[in-house]
């Protein structure tokens, strides 16, 4: 089970926790404000861009091509960018902060 925390673009700090599935669906099945998901997590919308925490970046794998092409659309992207669609929900990831860019 990882719990993790969402910071909306309203400053609200929303803690969820799951156990499966991609972040994207933990944030969708939580009225996370700002994640849409529009593509239903492919990879081909960018409407679930976060920012990870500063200090929580090293402990997540490197974005793919598909995924760092798509952010590249993106007006907003910074070296902390990454689609929740593409991060999986696990132990690794429990206690991480994840900033809503829409």
């Amino acid at each position: 089970m990882a719990k993790v925390i969402f910071i909306t673009q309203q400053d609200e700090s929303i803690e969820v926790e799951g156990d499966g599935g991609s972040l994207m669906e933990l944030a969708t099945a939580n009225g996370i404000t700002g994640i849409d998901g529009d593509c239903g997590g492919v990879c081909s919308c960018a409407t679930c861009h976060v920012y990870v925490a500063t200090e929580d970046a090293h402990k997540l794998a490197a974005a793919e091509e598909v995924e760092t092409d798509m952010l590249e659309l993106d007006d907003k992207v910074t070296e902390y960018s990454r689609l929740c669609c593409q991060i999986a929900v696990s132990d690794s990831i429990d206690g991480m902060t994840f900033v809503v860019a829409n």
